[in-house]
């Protein structure tokens, strides 16, 4: 179909109100059907915004991006070299174009009549995310944060991805510094919060848990009148948290977890290594539920989700049924059985992102699972970073929960990950190297049929090409398909 003859979010008339700027080319005669700032992932009829980034700068691919279908480009300079314009190519030039991106946010959020929900957080904000997407789109048309695009750039991106008649919209907001997600929750004025949790994550930036409390708090600036916060009741930081609540004029804080004092409250659970099934009341009303991502920590992810379906005024019992259904994401908790070496093994993805909270959590995964006949429970760890001067501590700490959880093989890679490596018990030592790259050999030589193995690093670690390495031993016969529905742990 022609995108212009599909619903579009944006037209030349619309983005010259939001931005300003002026034109040039085939400008008035397009439609937009998303908006993109990545010319690798610029799909036919998406309007391309020029972002100029540490790294790249988008100027230098908005002749890409229009010969990837692309219905117009929104520029602050004119590109030349290899991504020069044509004369007649639909240009919108502006003063800045991060600016512009941030103006189509806003925009975006203007028209919509959507109930708005924000996620931020240590750990889990990403995979709670992404839980409320798969039960809310079930009920209505739900917008939501695609991947981890949580920061300057993401949150405005995925605004301007906002359709105006939606009836839901679940944005992620995150940060590594303080003063990060005032501005972005101005931006999406929520209607409802979730503050997953406050860890001694990103330590390299802040003083105390404390200090990270308090920037997690930043999201409460923008939420809009009669705003309902929910944040987790078995948190050190909950009271600091309900403050700071008060303080920006929220006027209902709803607690999650096994506290007694929660709203939210788990009452029972059992956790095997498919999901687990859930006691809980909410509300006054008890449920019964089950969740399809194993791990103690879905748990409470899935009561904060609850939580927050109903206070959108969503249907909770449709959304606790839902839950049951969800699998794991790409990076976040995918499962891959992998046929191959006499047998099958199984592949855990968890190579996306790792603090101390996760990988602990991972590990609880992992040993929960039954390895097949002679078959071992191994670990493959990447460096966890910014974690500033605790670094080798925390590394090193994480053995208590290795040989709790009965790992039998232990991989490290990266320079911190030595920390681990030192005070690994020799019979659990399987393998180590500085690099991803050279751990890959060390890791595939020693895979057996039947072993559950778990690849878990921050991003800077590189752990993915060791998910890739373990694939290509067989054919993955029972991966998540892409065409399931996923959930991130994230």
């Amino acid at each position: 179909m022609n995108p212009a003859m599909e619903s579009y979010l944006w037209n030349a008339d619309t983005v010259m109100a939001a931005t300003g700027g002026q034109v040039s080319g085939d400008w008035h005669d397009w439609h937009a059907v998303g908006v993109s700032i990545d010319s690798r992932s610029v799909r036919p009829g998406d309007l391309f915004v020029a972002i100029k980034g540490p790294k790249f700068d988008g100027h230098d691919f908005a002749c890409a991006a229009l010969k990837a279908g692309a219905s117009a480009v929104v520029i602050d300079h004119i590109p030349d070299g290899p991504g020069a314009l044509a004369p007649e190519a639909p240009v919108l030039e502006v003063k800045d174009a991060t600016q512009a991106l941030e103006k189509l946010g806003i925009a975006a959020r203007t028209k919509a009549q959507a109930r708005i929900i924000a996620v931020t957080g240590s750990v889990g904000k990403t995979g709670t995310k992404e839980a409320l997407r798969f039960v809310l789109e079930d009920q209505g048309p739900t917008t939501a944060t695609q991947g981890s695009l949580n920061n300057h750039w993401g949150v405005p991106l995925s605004l301007a991805r906002l359709p105006a008649d939606d009836l839901y919209g679940v944005f992620e907001i995150g940060m590594n510094h303080a003063g990060e997600i005032t501005p972005l929750s101005k931006m999406v004025r929520p209607h409802v919060c979730i503050i997953t949790n406050v860890e001694d994550v990103h330590s390299a930036h802040f003083k105390s848990t404390e200090d990270i409390a308090d920037a997690k708090a930043e999201i409460f600036s923008g939420m809009e009148p009669g705003g309902i916060a929910i944040l987790n009741r078995d948190n050190a930081q909950y009271d600091r948290l309900c403050r700071a609540a008060e303080k920006a004029g929220v006027e209902t804080v709803i607690g999650f977890g096994a506290h007694p004092q929660a709203q939210a409250r788990l009452l029972e659970t059992t956790t095997d290594c498919e999901g687990s099934a859930i006691k809980a009341v909410l509300g006054g009303t008890e449920y019964e539920y089950r969740i399809g991502v194993p791990g103690a920590h879905w748990v409470m992810n899935s009561l904060a989700v609850l939580a927050a379906v109903d206070a959108l005024g969503a249907d909770i019992g449709m959304a606790a049924r839902a839950l049951a259904n969800m699998v794991g994401l790409k990076g976040r908790g995918q499962r891959h059985t992998v046929e191959g070496l006499g047998g099958t093994f199984v592949v855990i993805d968890e190579s996306y992102n790792a603090s101390p909270v996760s990988v602990k959590a991972a590990l609880e995964v992992l040993g929960g699972m039954n390895p097949g006949g002679g078959g071992r429970r191994v670990a493959v760890l990447g460096d966890m970073l910014e974690l500033g001067a605790q670094t080798e501590k925390h590394h090193a700490a994480l053995v208590a929960t290795l040989i709790e959880q009965k790992i039998n093989l232990v991989f490290t890679a990266g320079q911190y990950m030595g920390a681990l490596w030192d005070v690994l018990p020799k019979s659990m030592r399987g393998g180590s190297s500085t690099t991803s790259a050279g751990l890959l050999p060390k890791v595939k030589a020693m895979v057996r049929a039947g072993d559950v193995i778990v690849v878990k690093g921050s991003a800077g670690s590189n752990m993915s090409p060791i998910i890739e390495g373990l694939l290509d031993l067989g054919n993955p016969c029972g991966a998540d398909p892409d065409t399931h529905k996923h959930v991130a742990n994230g």
